[in-house]
């Protein structure tokens, strides 16, 4: 009697299941992940003890560095540029905050010019940005 032997196939390794991890841990990094909006520039904010403030639908964010460079959308400009971005944005001047994200060292008269030339483009919702005091 003879017995015929099964062919023995070659082993496989099943990706399916690697693929469907990946692209959980993919998910989930993606959702988890907060994107934060900071040029380039490093800017530390003064620290206050007043309280925050509820922030408006638009928001034009100007930052200013230590050495009192201005940034806008990651993109330094000069104060024409800067006079020119207000003038851009007069139309809707009533309904839109400037945001001033001004680093703590920086000159008060550059953070008084700044705020001069918003209002006088007709801004009149001008706001400083600060770090919450630690208790």
């Amino acid at each position: 009697m003879s017995f015929q032997r099964k062919q023995s196939e070659e082993p496989r390794i099943d990706l399916t299941p690697m693929v469907d991890v990946v692209f959980l841990l993919l998910i989930f990094f993606m959702i988890s992940t907060t994107f934060v909006e900071s040029p380039g520039i490093s800017i530390k904010l003064p620290e206050a003890s007043s309280q925050t403030i509820d922030r408006e639908p638009k928001e034009l964010k100007i930052y200013l560095s230590k050495e009192g460079d201005i940034h806008h959308l990651n993109k330094k400009i000069s104060l024409d540029d800067f006079k020119e971005l207000l003038a851009e944005h007069q139309s809707e001047a009533e309904l839109t905050t400037v945001l001033l994200l001004a680093d703590q060292e920086s000159r008060h008269g550059k953070v008084v010019t700044l705020m001069d030339l918003a209002r006088d483009a007709g801004f009149v919702k001008l706001a400083i940005a600060t770090e919450q005091r630690k208790k």
